[in-house]
């Protein structure tokens, strides 16, 4: 198993894992690691070999804007390419600040995609017990690159995410780019920045050219997905995701990514399938779950839906629309008191007391026959919604409403709930 060594001083974590170290243990500098194509042969020496990665978190920048991160400084990506490369009985052992490594890679001590493969070593709870040991200074960082123009790239790209400015990264990124324009790197590196400063024929041209020099890396096809979810262009935006789950299967964003835009396009049997599969390799993240709970009850697989949304509750129980949805497939089920319950907690914990979700909850409280709460809840959610969005959630409400109606017809009271909103919607605007 490969180790973190996070909590306690610097010295402290690099002292452990010192310790945990072998004769001729390999140290890299993890600043460099997002912008060097790991493949085992640039490794020194054979396996079984020990990896340091000291100050790890220096390998996730996350300064730039959301949603536009570059998938290589993102740790589930780069992380998992590191661990798939790599040679049989090689083990990594990295040292962390812990607060960095939250800022920037808060999955790491969640365990989730490839850092459950890591043993967390918290020096927080070892005091007293930590020992000098020897250090690998004087050893040296092996570059893993060849030539003077490959460092100068390195550098500038460094620099570039390092940098809070996303002007500045782009600029980095073009003098990368200008210097090495055969690195496929170089020009990720450039696409990602472009987009982030809404430079989209930047991006578009920075992509194309690293397809070309690199039609196998699937880190290209992911970034090309993401500029064509950008454009709302599903039907392209599905095809890259499927390149890149091809070319790198324990890839979990890129199946949950092509779950997601299969989902649009209105294809919920293939978007479980990805689901299903980003989840082989990422079983703890929540936001998997809940997508396979949404997606299992819109095929009427409410039995699977509500495993899901239990296990989503389990990861995260601070995350309201596992409640919401738990909720929702229960309702469906006819588990009226059950889906209330569910309801009540997701309102309890949502400090934004989602306004359609309260609407929802006023029509599971007249399910289980409490007029005046159902009412109570509706009016004070739609009630404050702008004019548009509350004909929206009235009508579906009334919906809903009419359905229960039909089911219970003998619930008089319930008709009385619907005229009211009929009367409602045919108020002049």
């Amino acid at each position: 198993m490969h180790v973190l060594i996070a909590g306690g001083t610097r010295d402290e974590r690099i002292a452990q894992a010192r310790a945990r170290s072998a004769p001729g243990a390999v140290a890299l500098d993890a600043a460099t690691l997002p912008f060097l194509r790991p493949t085992r042969a640039a490794l020194p020496g054979h396996p079984p070999r020990v990896i340091h990665i000291d100050d790890v978190e220096r390998a996730f920048p996350n300064e730039q804007t959301g949603g536009t991160r570059l998938v290589l400084t993102q740790s589930t990506y780069a992380v998992q390419k590191w661990i798939d490369v790599i040679g049989p009985g090689d083990r990594i052992i990295a040292t962390a600040d812990r607060g960095a490594l939250t800022r920037n890679a808060q999955e790491a001590l969640q365990a989730r995609g490839p850092w459950a493969r890591f043993e967390v070593v918290d020096l927080d709870g070892l005091q007293g017990q930590i020992t000098a040991a020897g250090s690998l200074a004087g050893r040296g960082l092996p570059t893993l690159v060849s030539s003077e123009a490959d460092q100068r790239v390195l550098e500038r790209l460094v620099r570039a995410y390092d940098s809070s400015s996303a002007g500045t990264r782009r600029g980095l990124c073009l003098d990368a780019a200008a210097i090495a324009p055969a690195s496929p790197v170089a020009l990720l590196a450039l696409a990602s920045a472009c987009r982030e400063q809404q430079d989209m024929a930047g991006a578009r041209a920075a992509l194309d050219r690293a397809a070309d020099l690199a039609p196998d890396w699937e880190a290209v096809h992911y970034e090309d997905g993401k500029f064509w979810l950008g454009h709302d262009d599903m039907e392209r935006a599905r095809d890259a995701f499927q390149r890149a789950c091809d070319r790198m299967p324990t890839f979990s964003a890129a199946y949950s990514n092509l779950g997601a835009t299969l989902g649009e396009l209105d294809q919920p049997g293939a978007a479980l399938a990805a689901f299903e599969q980003a989840l082989v390799n990422d079983p703890r993240s929540f936001t998997i779950l809940n997508n396979i709970g949404v997606v299992s009850r819109e095929l009427g697989r409410l039995d699977e839906s509500e495993a899901a949304c239990r296990r989503v509750i389990a990861i995260e129980p601070g995350f309201v629309f596992g409640y919401y949805n738990l909720g929702h497939t229960l309702f469906l089920a006819g588990q009226y008191e059950a889906a209330l319950a569910a309801y009540e907690e997701g309102q309890r914990r949502d400090p934004e007391k989602n306004r359609r979700q309260g609407c929802r909850l006023a029509a599971v409280r007249l399910a289980t026959g409490d007029l005046a709460g159902a009412e109570r809840d509706l009016w004070r959610f739609a009630g404050q919604a702008p004019a548009e969005e509350r004909e929206d959630l009235l009508l579906e409400v009334y919906e809903i409403a009419q359905a229960l109606v039909a089911r219970h017809p003998a619930r008089a009271p319930q008709q009385r709930f619907l005229d009211r909103i009929r009367a409602e919607l045919s108020r002049p605007s």
